[in-house]
């Protein structure tokens, strides 16, 4: 940000022209700024309160440059070159290859970590790199790998040092262009996929159940390079492919279904954990049709890659154009899902409670602990409040209002001669929105017959008076209104 006057110095009863400008990459926020007019000894200031936004998101996706993906090939080569020929995950190849790529990615700015394969892997296996653009909602994660490991045979340069190095590439463009995130974005280089996609299959079986949720989509590039090759998509016609679909689409490539990779990349470990998949790939082994060489040129009858695992696996093994295609169409995937203006988010907070459920006898209590947190936006102010107590039970708060961050005790009192049963308390907090936590109450007793009871929640086998008919219960339930006994055979039967 810099300011400058037109004239820099006025004679007084003169005015001057300010001028504010802040570049791309300038922080959205609100800032204030003084300005001091001196003279004479004497100084006098006025201040001029600006608001920076969040940026503009580009509507066409940077171009990621496909010379700077060449050098960092160059480098796994040169690497490979001075570690025995290879980059396989379980050598010293393979530790330089992720040292390398870590410290591109440290110096732009991004949260790096290591994770070791702690089961599963060969032994000796280097470890995972993780990499992650500390902005955009953490609760939506688009992840995008690669396989950064080879095979003994040879350098491993399209297969896959094509797939790293265009995921560095793009990695270190998108901070580079610094945009406003709506969602987050992840890079992963994967550990020890030539022995069996054992890297990936390690993290993503690691996942909590809560973390894996909060991943809506794994891209997956494996040799995007091949001299020979086509155009292929994972999951072509998934929604987590439309982005990829879209981009290559545009250039006329018209895409087909990656039928060779299905299952023998890194996709197919978030695939068996429920995590929707796509990702780019130009194809290994298999031999071009004729139809593909009319549709995208090259040779009919050979190997999409016939240095596929073989020491000519070099730089001398790349298509560039391919790989060019591929690397912004990974920039499109994530202009598309995650770049997004979020200067102004609303306002909004979470609430929650510890315990969740607990059992009461009557004449006696319960505490709960329950939580806010800022979600997006500013902290705000929230009231708490309980419904769904039965006849006997009461809520109450203590403070009845926090700001959101803070926390609050519920006091659960169960009177003396409260009806046993199983009930759902419902905590809601009101602020700009309401939101809503539940608590399951047990009310203990010594079982036998009780009289029916709006909200209570029943078992099979249990027995009820309801105006002054005995009730047994045949199917486990929750008594809603319109549920009284006589109402509904087939769940209570008159004894």
């Amino acid at each position: 940000m810099s300011v400058t006057f037109s004239p820099a110095t006025v004679t007084s009863g003169a005015a001057s022209t300010l001028r504010i400008a802040t570049s791309a990459g300038t922080a959205a926020g609100t800032y204030p700024i003084t300005v001091q007019g001196a003279a004479g000894g004497k100084t006098h200031t006025v201040t001029y309160t600006l608001t920076v936004g969040g940026g503009t998101t580009p509507t066409t996706p940077p171009d990621v440059e496909v010379a700077q993906i060449q050098a960092h090939l160059a480098q796994l080569n040169t690497i490979a070159g001075q570690n025995g020929g290879n980059r396989r995950s379980t050598t010293a190849g393979y530790r330089a290859s992720l040292a390398y790529v870590k410290g591109k990615l440290e110096s732009a700015g991004f949260t790096v970590t290591e994770q070791t394969c702690a089961s599963g892997c060969t032994a000796g296996a280097g470890n995972n790199l993780i990499a992650e653009w500390p902005k955009g909602d953490a609760n939506s994660v688009y992840l995008f790998g690669a396989h950064l490991d080879g095979v003994s045979a040879g350098p491993g340069i399209n297969d896959n040092g094509s797939g790293s190095a265009a995921l560095l590439e793009t990695a270190l463009t998108l901070a580079k262009q610094n945009p406003a995130m709506k969602n987050r974005v992840r890079f992963a280089w994967w550990t020890d996929e030539e022995q069996g996609l054992n890297g990936s299959d390690f993290y993503a079986r690691s996942l909590a159940t809560t973390e894996r949720s909060r991943i809506k989509a794994y891209y997956n590039f494996d040799m995007v390079a091949s001299l020979n090759g086509g155009y292929f998509i994972n999951n072509l016609n998934s929604a987590a492919s439309a982005p990829m679909k879209e981009y290559w689409t545009s250039l006329g490539l018209a895409p087909q279904e990656n039928v060779e990779g299905q299952g023998r990349s890194d996709d197919y470990s978030f695939q068996l954990v429920g995590v929707p998949t796509s990702g780019y790939a130009t194809g290994a082994s298999a031999v071009k049709s004729a139809a593909e060489a009319a549709k995208w040129g090259g040779t009919a009858g050979r190997a999409y890659d016939s240095c596929y695992h073989s020491s000519c696996d070099t730089t001398s093994n790349i298509n560039a154009t391919a790989l060019d295609r591929s690397a912004d169409g990974i920039a499109y995937t994530i202009w598309k899902t995650a770049v997004g203006d979020v200067s102004n988010p609303a306002n909004d907070f979470s609430v929650s409670a510890d315990p969740v459920s607990g059992t009461v006898a009557p004449g006696s209590s319960a505490t709960v602990t329950v939580r806010t947190a800022t979600t997006t936006g500013s902290a705000q102010s929230v009231a708490l409040s309980a419904s769904g107590a039965p006849s006997g039970v009461t809520v109450s708060f203590a403070p009845a209002s926090v700001t959101s961050g803070q926390s609050s005790t519920a006091t659960v009192q169960v009177a003396a001669g409260t009806v046993a049963g199983t009930y759902t308390l419902t905590l809601t907090g009101t602020g700009s929105v309401a939101h809503t936590t539940t608590y399951t109450l047990t009310v203990s007793g010594g079982g036998g017959e009780t009289t029916w009871q709006l909200g209570a929640t029943y078992a099979a086998g249990d027995v009820v008076t309801y105006n002054g008919v005995r009730y047994r219960c045949l199917q486990g339930h929750t008594a809603y209104p319109g549920w009284e006994p006589p109402n509904v055979p087939a769940l209570w039967q008159t004894i």
